[in-house]
């Protein structure tokens, strides 16, 4: 009898010691796991913060220029529309550089500034028309490749025929920067101004504000059809087959590919409702359409979290079904449907391929100002920059990235407050 408790007492003891490395293999293979994704994620922030830090800063050029009257109102009447700005930037130019000869050497001195330099002495004199005939000190935009240089992103020890700037170019750069005429500034630029050809003129304005309009769009649609299908589905359906394909069909929708809504979108909003093509409008009805069975999920789901007890106290009390669903049950389920709608919004927000779909991908140069003005994304601007070639747009890719990441963290961010603010314990 003994032997034979001994015995049993070691098979549990082996089978305890199984269990334990079962354990300890299974918590060190979930350490291992969680430790590989937070490194491949902070090697993805950190690489897109040190690809796009450089882009929030823009390189500037002093420049001394003369507002000569014969240049600009050679007739004897300003004209902006037609007045030579750009003569007068070129002009300044050769004064900081009077030994630069020949129509090449003067081309690739002319391409130290960016073209915006003769748009921002326009706005100047508009402003102040008495500077005409005196001489102005302005800081211009550099272009992008003298920007590229002073950011280190281009290095001029290497041959000139592998690099986007020349000898000369950079001999003159640093010619400025011992005289104090270069220096480097917050680039207010990447946020208000609209798309543009020149790197070093180019923002996410425009793109914003695309962005802005089709979430107001999208909330707009979504929250009250999403909620209102919610509620009808959960406390005044019947039960049949009916209702049970309707659940089936809105669980599948959820995991429809989003291009399929962009499709959808195209065939029903622009070829048969002849909607304007990449407009906001648009936009916000074919992402309405994607966020709206998410929306009917988690509302749903927030719906099903109410306790049986309070529509049982309620109708106990006298209170009719609608009474009991509206005054009752929807107040406590709300925290959980806006936290739904938000991680919907936020799914939105991030999506490219519908908008790709409906002609968003165009390229706008105009900040739009109204729901049916053309107009683009943050994910589809990000997608046009990348295509790209100059390494200037890459670092305004990647700095386009971080805002479209910082806008969808504050949209998490204010889900998680929300729920926790208005949440209910039972």
């Amino acid at each position: 009898m003994t032997a034979s408790r001994k015995k049993s007492r070691e098979i549990v003891e082996a089978g305890l010691a199984r269990r334990r490395r079962k354990e300890a293999t299974f918590r060190a293979t979930g350490m291992l796991a969680t430790a590989v994704g937070v490194i491949f994620l902070g090697v993805f922030f950190a690489t897109l913060i040190v690809q796009g830090a450089s882009a929030f800063k823009q390189t500037f050029i002093k420049l001394d220029v003369v507002m000569s009257e014969s240049v600009l109102a050679p007739d004897g009447e300003l004209d902006l529309a037609y007045a030579d700005f750009d003569g007068l930037v070129r002009n300044a130019l050769r004064r900081d550089f009077p030994n630069v000869s020949g129509r090449g050497e003067r081309r690739e001195l002319y391409r130290l500034v960016s073209v915006a330099a003769g748009y921002e002495l326009r706005d100047l004199v508009a402003g102040d028309p008495s500077l005409l005939g005196s001489t102005v000190e302005i800081w211009v935009p550099a272009a992008s490749n003298v920007d590229m240089l002073i950011k280190g992103n281009i290095d001029p020890s290497i041959d000139e025929s592998l690099r986007p700037i020349s000898d000369a170019q950079v001999a003159w750069v640093e010619s400025l920067q011992r005289s104090d005429r270069l220096e480097t500034r917050f680039n207010t630029a990447l946020f208000t101004n609209g798309d543009s050809r020149e790197p070093e003129l180019a923002g996410i304005r425009g793109a914003l504000m695309g962005s802005f309009y089709m979430l107001i769009v999208t909330v707009a649609l979504a929250f009250p059809i999403g909620v209102a299908a919610a509620i009808y589905l959960e406390e005044f359906a019947p039960r049949s087959r009916w209702s049970d394909l309707i659940e089936v069909n809105i669980n599948n929708l959820a995991a429809v590919p989003s291009i399929v809504f962009g499709l959808l979108g195209l065939a029903v909003f622009i070829n048969w409702m002849a909607l304007p093509r990449s407009a906001p409008l648009v936009g916000g009805l074919v992402l309405s359409l994607l966020t709206l069975p998410v929306i009917i999920i988690a509302s749903r789901a927030a719906i099903q979290s109410v306790p049986p007890s309070i529509r049982e106290a309620a109708l106990g009390l006298g209170a009719s079904k609608m009474q009991v669903v509206f005054h009752h049950v929807l107040p406590l389920a709300l925290p959980g449907m806006l936290t739904g709608t938000i991680i919907g919004m936020s799914r939105a927000l991030g999506e490219s391929a519908p908008l790709l779909m409906i002609g968003m991908v165009a390229f706008i140069v105009d900040v739009p100002g109204s729901f049916t003005d053309p107009a683009t994304a943050l994910p589809v601007q990000v997608y046009l920059w990348a295509d790209s070639p100059e390494r200037a747009f890459a670092e305004r890719t990647s700095a386009a990235i971080i805002v479209l990441l910082g806008f969808l963290l504050m949209m998490n961010l204010a889900a998680v407050i929300i729920r926790k603010r208005m949440e209910r314990k039972w």
